[in-house]
């Protein structure tokens, strides 16, 4: 308790003039705020011709007050004197109930007529139950004061009308875009199936001829405005007159279309509230903008199209100069925003800066001052609603050097508060870029509008594609959003950005090349989010610098395309890819931690090994494992309520809105009070790990933990002042003193941030360390612990006594692509490079039939080794290798017409990244090369690429192919493994062709090369005709007839390799030199080659 008054001992309670002043309006002082009768509420809305040079969201005037709640609907006519108004009150209840609908649930009316609080529900009286339940003919008229209304009362005669009118005085001026009660033709109009099963229950002992009258007025009245209710009235937002800030039309290459012209005299027209709007509106087109008028939030033109197309909320042609809108109560503005930013809209809030007592201090007719506050996207979201996975918004800038493509890059996790930025040097094949596009999976990417080439579009268009979640591309002005480096250094300075960062910002970049592209990506992302209203989240942020492909295992953009390591191919969901099947994180901060060692596995054996020693330790001792899946069950996302709390250092202005500053207040409250209570959890769980003789206490080597005994001792205190001050965290009643109370706890446990990320790093890494024991754990088949052999890399020639890479594998299975039974899994065995046991091919040539599992094979094997090197258990019996640098792929076939490329060029650019960043410790897959063009075209290539690899690289490879007769060039070669996945045909009784059978699958691997690849029993299986595939059976033998003389010398080939080609060459020009031209250089040449030879074949 002495260290609560320690901490909070200077705190002072506010002054009573710093209170702010009065509460929510009485509904008298409102009714004197109400316009004189002269004023026109139907003032037509009108813009400013050239855009205000420095705009105010929070524009002040005098001729529009604020809007005052609902008054109940009375009947027009009678005295209102004391002696009657009980009265008339009951005899208007005593009318009103006969129209009440049998099935009262059928009376909620859709869209925004009632369930989403529009403006024109707040007409309805207090005494009646439901504005539809009761049958009324509106016929507004030109009259500033009052509308007719007519009533239909049903008795045994028939329908007599009653008849009643409001005063437009009392119900309340018109705001912008504010609608009167909707008419009953205008409601028929919009929705005619729907209003007419409503006539027909509200009527029931009408006559049809009655009914038959007033639909040809329906229909007439509708006729009459239906074009009028689908155009806006203001031609400066019609798309034949729409332009820019700067007056560009649309098919400008500088429009820009975040920006709206709006004349000066339409502007001059304009009373004070259309004013606020229009003046933000004009800057902010991109952005759905909701605009707070008394308890409601309406959209008006543009953005009330997209309320109407999205929300399905009926669109009304009222209010002000009959401005199209549409419109929402403040309880559901929060569920309206969600479904917006869910639909990949930005949406914007203007609120009211007052109260509307405040706004009557400052003049009877003074209008309530609104400013734009807030501008949410989906790309910077950080409410709860968005999920475990990271969301990131990036920030492009291309450039070129020497030939070769650079690209500076930032990125932002607006959640926990987080800035990378970093560098990438690409090639023509643009892998590197694909691989950050991939790890970062971006939700927006901003970029110059005419900084980037038309390659570079078209891998952000091929990749945009690559998941489930739509990627939102988003130009920007090159001389306005990315500014020079020199400039962007200036603004970080002066506006104190990146005050987060442990170090200062600029020290981010000393482990990073091309610093001033990097600071320009930075500065289109600063500028972007200082649009957005995100300068808190600027100042309060942690720059980090981030690398690509640093001391990692190398996979691409479409390696982890192939390999389904975060989504399928299917439909870009996560069900059968590899991060699902290690994904048995508790905690959300630890999945996010998952997909990032998952992007980057590990090249360092005692790094591995580290990890490999802690999940070993988890999967023998199941006590520690349940102890910590207990704790991590308790713990909240540390990582998102840290950055939370981050972003309130400094931040008041929220506060200051009424109503919405209260909110803001608790959720802050509420936010702070969770990471306290989280952190003690945290910090409990690694306490007793320590204390523990187990593997699990060598945390220490993985991660950077501090002392936790002095951070127990400092959140100890925390705690007690969160008791005495917020004991009630969760729900806390708001008193005056607790912003500033709040403020300061905040300003004192930010100072520690580094600490508190240490401790939330060390969980997470815990968390993804029992997830990789879990999946262990949970395997359906055998799972060993992989064993890392030492690497040589400088050996690059072929002395037969260099060891190169190796890849040792038996009973290798793939981990997800099983039955669910075991008796689904066929293991096999693998064996790649040299080892200390005998020699073995780099090399694998792998045939089998259409279906026989080449690809299953092919891909397990990928998995197995970033599995190994992520630190993981393996799905097989025994495990070893050396670590491999880079994992290359070449799977299946598909074509990009988006971008004009077809199959075969997509498969030569993809083989092209291979031969030229390929390296000895490379691990290779090619599935079908050549397969995209003519046999002969697509045979020569094959040959071509799997020699060069094969001979030049000698990295580990695995070539699944259906040309045969490589198996024929190939079958002596001394680095060449020829097997085949096993089958089993058998020809049935009868048949009209030799390919009629049954054919098995084995999925196992065997020996020697496959026969055949069985395509036509295939095509059987997948339903082609059976007299097409004996057709195509015909053609096949008369083919290999015609064909097979061209193949001949292959058939000699099998003991005669491509490599003792080369070497018959060499021997045959040494010998017919002349003796006058031997030398030494001719001796040492034919040494080499006799030593070449005796190697191979001892």
């Amino acid at each position: 308790m002495q260290r609560q008054k320690s901490i909070l001992s200077f705190l002072q309670k506010p002054s009573p003039e710093n209170q702010p002043t009065g509460g929510p309006p009485s509904y008298a002082d409102m009714l004197d705020r109400w316009p004189e009768a002269n004023q026109d509420p139907r003032r037509s809305f009108s813009v400013p011709e050239k855009p205000l040079k420095d705009p105010s969201p929070d524009i002040q005037g005098t001729d529009t007050p604020p809007e005052k709640p609902r008054r109940p609907i009375l009947s027009a006519g009678v005295p209102a004197t004391d002696d009657d108004d009980k009265n008339a009150a009951r005899s208007f209840s005593s009318i009103m109930h006969k129209f009440t609908r049998e099935d009262r649930s059928e009376s909620i009316s859709k869209g925004n007529q009632d369930d989403s609080g529009s403006l024109s529900s707040h007409f309805k009286s207090d005494t009646l139950e439901e504005d539809h339940r009761y049958m009324k003919h509106e016929t507004p008229t030109y009259e500033h004061s009052k509308y007719h209304y007519s009533v239909f009362k049903d008795d045994s005669k028939g329908m007599e009308p009653l008849h009643f009118e409001l005063n437009a005085d009392v119900l309340g001026p018109e705001t912008p875009a504010m609608r009167p009660l909707v008419p009953r033709l205008k409601r028929v109009q919009e929705d005619p199936c729907d209003s007419e099963n409503k006539y027909d229950s509200l009527l029931l002992s009408s006559s049809k001829r009655l009914k038959s009258i007033q639909d040809s007025v329906i229909e007439q009245k509708a006729h009459g405005e239906v074009h009028e209710s689908l155009t806006s009235k203001f031609e400066w937002l019609n798309p034949s007159a729409i332009r820019d800030a700067n007056g560009r039309r649309p098919n400008d290459p500088l429009y820009d279309k975040r920006t709206l012209y709006i004349p000066p005299d339409a502007l001059n027209k304009m009373s004070a509230s259309q004013k606020q709007y229009w003046s933000a509106k004009c800057r902010y087109m991109d952005v759905v903008l909701f605009f707070k008028v008394g308890k409601f939030y309406e959209l008006y033109e543009l953005d009330a199209e997209i309320g109407q197309r999205e929300l399905d909320w009926k669109m009304t042609m009222s209010g002000v100069g009959k401005c199209r809108q549409v419109g929402i109560s403040e309880a559901g503005i929060g569920d309206a925003v969600q479904k917006l930013i869910a639909r990949g809209y930005k949406v914007g809030r203007m609120e009211q800066l007052e109260t509307s007592d405040q706004a009557k201090a400052r003049g009877r007719a003074s209008v309530i001052q609104r400013k734009l506050v807030e501008v949410s996207t989906p790309s910077t979201i950080t409410d709860g609603s968005m999920g475990p996975d990271a969301v990131h918004l990036l920030s492009l800038k291309e450039s070129s050097v020497n030939g070769s493509t650079i690209y500076g890059f930032a990125f932002l996790d607006c959640a926990a508060l987080k800035f990378w930025v970093g560098s990438v040097s690409d090639d023509d094949s643009h892998a590197a870029l694909g691989s950050l596009l991939m790890q970062v999976s971006p939700r927006e990417v901003i970029h110059e509008s005419s900084g980037l080439s038309e390659e570079t579009h078209r891998t952000l268009t091929k990749y945009a594609s690559a998941g489930s979640t739509k990627v939102q591309m988003t130009p920007a002005m090159p001389s306005i959003d990315f500014l020079d480096a020199s400039e962007v250094r200036k603004l970080i300075h002066s506006k104190g950005y990146f005050r987060g960062s442990s170090n200062s910002w600029s020290s981010t970049f000393d482990c990073l090349m091309n610093h001033d592209l990097i600071i320009c990506a930075l500065g289109g992302l600063v500028g972007h989010l200082s649009r957005l209203m995100l300068d808190d989240a600027l100042r309060n942020g942690e720059l980090l610098p981030y690398h690509v492909y640093k001391s990692c295992l190398r996979m691409d953009g479409q390696t982890l395309v192939n390999l389904e390591i975060f989504s399928n191919n299917v439909d870009g969901g996560q069900s059968g890819t590899l991060y699902k099947y290690l994904d048995h994180c508790i905690t959300a901060s630890g999945k996010r931690l998952l997909r990032r060692w998952i992007c980057h596995p590990l090249k360092n054996i005692d790094d591995i090994n580290d990890r490999l020693n802690i999940v070993e330790g988890l999967i023998k001792d199941s006590g520690v494992t349940y102890i910590i899946a207990e704790y991590l069950r308790r713990l909240p996302d540390l990582e998102r309520l840290l950055g939370c709390v981050k972003a309130t250092v400094g931040s008041s202005s929220m506060l200051l809105l009424p109503l919405v500053g209260e909110r803001v207040l608790k959720q802050r409250i509420k936010a702070f009070g969770s990471l306290v209570k989280g952190l003690r959890v945290g910090i409990n769980l690694l306490s007793v790990l320590q204390k523990k003789n187990h593997e699990i206490s060598s945390l220490s080597t993985i991660v950077n933990l501090p002392m936790l005994s002095e951070l127990d001792e400092l959140l100890h205190q925390y705690e007690v002042a969160l008791d005495d001050d917020f004991p009630r965290y969760q729900d806390h009643d708001v008193k005056d003193s607790d912003a500033e109370t709040l403020a300061v706890l905040v300003e004192l446990f930010v100072g520690k941030a580094t600490e508190w990320s240490q401790v939330i790093n060390a969980l997470n890494c815990i968390d993804v360390l029992q997830s990789f024991a879990q999946a262990a754990f949970q395997s359906h088949g055998s799972m060993s612990r992989p064993v890392f052999l030492p690497a040589n890399s400088d050996h690059m020639d072929s002395h037969r006594d260099s060891k190169g890479p190796t890849l040792r594998m038996k009973g290798l299975w793939h981990p997800y692509a099983v039955a669910e039974n075991e008796d689904g899994l066929v293991p096999n065995d693998i064996y790649l490079g040299q080892d200390s046991d005998g020699h073995h091919p780099c090399a694998l040539l792998l045939t089998g039939p259409n279906m026989g599992g080449k690809s299953t094979l092919l891909r397990a094997t990928c998995l197995a080794v970033i599995l190994a090197q992520l630190g993981c258990y393996v799905p097989c019996e025994m495990c070893a290798l050396s670590p491999a640098d880079v994992i290359f792929t070449r799977l299946g076939a598909t074509d990009r017409i988006m971008s004009g490329e077809s199959t075969f060029l997509v498969e030569c650019a993809e083989t092209a990244s291979v031969l030229q960043n390929a390296t000895q410790d490379s691990l290779v897959l090619l599935d079908e090369l050549g397969r995209g063009t003519s046999t002969f075209d697509g045979y020569a290539i094959a040959y071509a690429v799997l020699r060069h690899l094969v001979e030049r690289v000698r990295c580990r490879l695995l070539f699944a192919t259906h040309y045969h007769p490589l198996t024929k060039e190939f079958a002596s070669h001394p680095h060449v493994s020829l097997q085949h996945m096993a089958c089993a045909f058998k020809a049935r009784a009868g048949c009209s062709f030799d390919g009629d059978g049954d054919l098995v699958f084995l999925y196992r691997l065997a020996s020697g090369a496959c026969p055949e690849s069985y395509g036509l029993q295939v095509a059987l299986m997948a339903g082609i005709r059976k007299q097409v595939v004996e057709t195509a059976s015909k053609a096949s033998q008369r083919m290999k007839l015609m064909i097979g003389e061209n193949f001949k010398s292959s058939e000699g080939r099998s003991k005669f390799s491509s490599l003792h080609e080369e070497w018959l060459k060499t021997l045959l020009s040494i010998s017919g030199i002349n003796n006058d031209y031997w030398d030494d250089d001719a001796s040492d040449t034919l040494l080499c080659l006799w030593h070449e030879l005796k190697g191979f074949y001892r």
